[in-house]
């Protein structure tokens, strides 16, 4: 059985990779651009449905502010992605928010942050699969309903693909990425060339009448007016989500790491914001109408909308209005931006196990994190990620509209605190430089995470007004309870440390008055003979040999072998008037602790090293039961003897065989 699972796992993952191949993993810009910026540019295919969404609650002449709404995102992105490349120049170890809030406000702060991105990368998968999963419904719509189904199918694929690396999971994601820019960089310089020319026709949706939610029938105005201006503002935010990653991923980039990290990280604003500028721009120019339950709030010609409607995304609707239906660069362009949302995810595959590694190595997460698999991947990291994943997608049945609303709140308290991270850092740097070059450069960098902190600032608050009732306040429990995880399993781990120091009284010269060897008995067979060897060569101070009364035939029989082969080691029998092993030898051990405490007691138990799976569940279950019971007593030492069954030596030749 593990011959044949060992196989699957090479098929599926590949050999393992030597250490030395550690450098050969690095990424060029050219391949880290479409690895790191694939989430923040993919925000393009559902940040703008979410503000048209949101808008069209107060009806169709709401819908008209949605430009403006997307200018507000642009700057705020060009304004956090300035701010990031003051990070990655002063924090390029990959540490990233969390290493800033850390270093810079403490553990608390540190913490806090940790917990608001690894939830933050857990929705990022959700959100982006889930869209994915949508519009693959949009290009097929016999697929209608199934989109919890391709969710999960698509992020077991994608993690897959990661356990197999992340170089090479670049190289698998670098080519739809720019085909998914291109095409959309290239609908919209067609888009606009026809809105100039007169020549841009209106959307499907356009002809709906949008009925307003009550309470918004006079469009925008008042309080309730301008709360959903800013709810739509914080929807369209979730175009800032990934921009975080590069700093969090900086130790994968090639030499020198924190200049193409922010190199990188310009291209991507760059490309992000004229991305959502022109998805915006057209969905006004072409009137698209979006709304949360289309027969509830579209009408055509005053009646309800017929049964069946299927209410397709921003872009597919721009794609059908500027190219045509079923034309060749409609279904590009869709199909691009349903692979480009699958491939957003591989940015939370690769930032989720690099800080999980981290928090690993600071003792916030287990241990089992910290380390590389087989492809020089964090793979205990990735499977970690799917999880929590597959758990989101199936509980919101990959609901994009439900989900989003959990989105974006832990990248905006972790932009926040970093920023504020680091303005301490720079004013920390600034006493400390005495060449005035160095410091005007400090200063304008302080300058920058300043504008940053303020404005990130504001958006949290935003966020956490208009969205906390939405959901968000699940995001928020999800992120303390994380925290106070963290802070269980660092404690767990002080504790530790502190109990296994070496003080005094373990000094190594200190040794047990005497050693007391047990041998457990229940066949006199080759098994028994050689952990009887062994705990003679050991030559212990004593030697037991004990046997559990379960059946008097049986007991009987032994203790006539045992005195047959002449061994000159006593051995007795424990009475058992309930017919149970452990309980007995247990009651022994303790007792034998009890008369000589400051001795050592050694057990020895026969143990069948078996081939086959299922000869594992007939064999050595009592004995897992004993040493189990035994590791919990102190003073007492477990002492397996291995005797290989022929199936053993089988799977053995086969394994040296491969």
């Amino acid at each position: 059985m593990l011959t044949i699972l060992n196989a699957v796992k090479r098929v599926l993952v590949g050999r393992p990779f030597r250490n030395d191949r550690l450098a050969h993993t690095l990424l060029p810009k050219k391949i880290a651009l479409p690895i790191f910026a694939s989430d923040a540019l993919s925000s393009v295919a559902y940040a703008p449905d979410e503000i048209l969404l949101t808008l069209a609650l107060a009806g169709v002449s709401a819908v008209a502010i949605s430009p403006w709404v997307g200018l507000a995102v642009m700057v705020v992105l060009l304004t956090v992605v300035a701010s990031y490349r003051q990070n990655v120049h002063a924090y390029p170890s990959g540490g990233g928010d969390y290493e800033i809030a850390n270093v810079n406000m403490g553990k608390y702060a540190g913490l806090t942050v940790a917990s608001a991105l690894l939830v933050d990368y857990v929705l990022t998968v959700a959100v982006s699969m889930s869209s994915a999963a949508a519009y693959l419904t949009t290009a097929v719509p016999s697929l209608h309903g199934q989109q919890a189904i391709i969710a999960t199918i698509g992020v077991v694929i994608l993690a897959l693909v990661n356990l197999r690396g992340i170089k090479e999971a670049g190289s698998v994601f670098a080519v739809p990425t720019y085909i998914f820019m291109a095409s959309i960089l290239g609908m919209t310089a067609v888009g606009m060339f026809q809105a100039a020319t007169g020549q841009l026709g209106q959307a499907p949706s356009a002809a709906f009448t949008i009925v307003p939610a009550e309470g918004f029938d006079q469009g925008l105005v008042g309080l309730a007016g301008a709360f959903l201006l800013l709810r739509a503002f914080s929807s369209g935010a979730a175009a800032l989500t990934g921009v975080e990653a590069i700093s969090n991923g900086v130790p994968n980039f090639r030499h020198p790491k924190s200049r193409n990290a922010a190199t990188t990280l310009l291209l991507l604003g760059m490309i992000g914001a004229a991305m959502l500028a022109g998805i915006i721009y057209l969905a006004n120019a072409t009137k698209v109408h979006i709304v949360l339950d289309p027969a509830k709030e579209f009408l055509l010609n005053g009646n309800p909308l017929p049964e069946g409607y299927i209410q397709n995304p921003a872009i597919s609707q721009i794609a059908q209005t500027i190219f045509g239906a079923g034309s060749i660069p409609f279904y590009i362009v869709v199909a691009a931006t349903g692979v480009i949302l699958v491939f957003a995810s591989n940015t939370a595959f690769n930032g989720f196990p690099v800080l999980g590694s981290i928090l690993a190595q600071d003792g916030y997460l287990p241990r089992q994190l910290r380390t590389r698999g087989d492809r020089l991947a964090f793979s205990n990291g990735v499977l970690a990620l799917a999880a929590g994943a597959l758990i989101l997608i199936i509980s919101f049945d990959a609901d994009v509209t439900k989900l989003i609303q959990l989105y974006i709140v832990g990248v905006f308290i972790s932009f926040t605190l970093s920023q504020l991270g680091m303005i301490r850092h720079w004013g920390r740097e600034l006493k400390l430089a005495k060449d005035k070059a160095v410091r005007r450069k400090m200063i304008k960098s302080r300058t920058i995470n300043s504008i940053g902190f303020g404005m990130t600032g504001l958006v949290l608050v935003i966020v956490l007004i208009t969205k906390f009732q939405q959901g968000a306040w699940i995001a928020l429990l999800a992120m303390f309870i994380l925290f106070l995880i963290m802070w269980s399993i660092r404690a767990h781990y002080d504790n530790v440390a502190k109990e296994l120091a070496v003080d005094e009284d373990s000094s190594p010269r200190a040794l047990p008055t005497r050693v007391h060897a047990v041998l457990l008995v229940s066949h006199v067979r080759k098994p028994v003979l050689r952990a009887l060897a062994y705990a003679r060569a050991s030559r212990p101070s004593r030697l037991d040999a004990i046997t559990v009364d379960i059946d008097p035939d049986e007991t009987a029989h032994t203790i006539a072998d045992w005195e047959k082969l002449e061994i000159p080691v006593p051995l007795t029998v424990l009475a058992s008037p309930y017919r149970e092993t452990v309980t007995p030898i247990m009651d022994y051990v303790k007792q034998m602790r009890l008369d000589s405490p400051r001795d050592l007691v050694v057990v020895y138990i026969p143990e069948y090293v078996v081939g086959k799976w299922w000869e594992q569940l007939v064999h050595n279950q009592t004995a897992l039961r004993i040493k189990t019971r035994l590791h919990f007593e102190p003073g007492v030492m477990v002492a397996s003897v291995p005797w290989q069954l022929k199936s053993s030596e089988e799977a053995k030749n086969l394994q040296d065989v491969q």
